[in-house]
């Protein structure tokens, strides 16, 4: 399998398909590279250089017992960008993946980068504090750390109808998604996936926001049961100058497959504009 070394030597794995103008993929907890792939081969057969690596502890990636913060999977998104020479790319963040372009910029600039796009992305900050009252409270994230470190192939079954918005009347999520989600997950070590919750939950992203200076869309779903828009998407937006904003009505956290054809057309729009 293709791999880089990250700084500390943990072998990250990456794909890296398609010619053309570069872009990167940051995915969601507890998921790998794969849950990009819609997005990636629309855009691989629409003309652009798509590469999308596995966070440590994720997937095929190494299961590191350090680094499991957005210092570290910033550190890692920069060891690919730095292996492989990428200049000009676009950062797209999911989720998790969201945070860790954020936290990329933050740490990194933009020397290298020529867009950002944040999808139901967890910045500025998911916990709840008295300067962010509007929050999801710790026992939110307790619960998730007590989901990962019990009977976490039930707990990521049960998690993967909220990610989709099974659960809503009118859902055609497919049996087959919701296996895949579980899949992945379960793919991702369980240290790493418990560690990645504080990373999620608790980084403090707003000033990683205020240092974005490209072209930077931030798309979100209206009804998104895991990274409330309320506290996310509408914040970050004003945050970040100049950012373009996309909602979907309805759409739930993990739009990339329920609604994958309008994100795939917002994508090339932005990347073209």
């Amino acid at each position: 399998m293709p791999t880089i070394a990250a700084e500390d030597g943990t072998q990250l794995y990456y794909k890296d398909w398609g010619d053309g103008p570069v872009v990167t993929f940051s995915h969601g907890w507890p998921l790998n590279a794969d849950a990009w792939d819609g997005q990636m081969f629309f855009l691989a057969e629409h003309g652009y250089r798509v590469i999308a690596h596995d966070r440590r502890g994720h997937g095929r990636s190494e299961q590191a017992a350090t680094g499991n913060d957005m210092d570290g999977y910033a550190a890692d998104l920069h060891a690919v960008i730095e292996a492989l020479d990428l200049r000009d790319a676009s950062l797209i963040g999911h989720s998790t993946g969201g945070g860790e372009v954020a936290r990329y910029i933050g740490n990194y600039g933009t020397e290298r980068v020529a867009k950002a796009v944040l999808v139901s992305a967890v910045p500025p900050i998911m916990l709840q504090s008295a300067t962010n009252p509007e929050g999801l409270p710790i026992d939110v994230f307790d619960e998730l750390r007590a989901g990962v470190a019990g009977d976490r192939s039930q707990f990521y079954r049960d998690l993967a109808v909220q990610f989709y918005g099974a659960n809503r009347d009118g859902s055609h999520v497919s049996q087959g998604t919701l296996e895949q989600f579980w899949l992945w997950s379960m793919q991702a070590g369980a240290l790493n996936a418990y560690e990645s919750i504080r990373a999620f939950s608790e980084t403090d992203f707003t000033e990683d926001l205020r240092r974005f200076d490209v072209p930077t869309l931030v798309m979100h779903g209206e009804d998104d049961q895991i990274v409330p828009v309320h506290d996310s998407a509408r914040k970050s937006a004003r945050l970040i100058p100049g950012a373009e904003e996309i909602y979907y009505p309805g759409a739930p956290h993990g739009l990339t497959a329920t609604h994958a054809e309008l994100v795939n057309a917002a994508l090339l729009a932005f990347l073209q504009s």
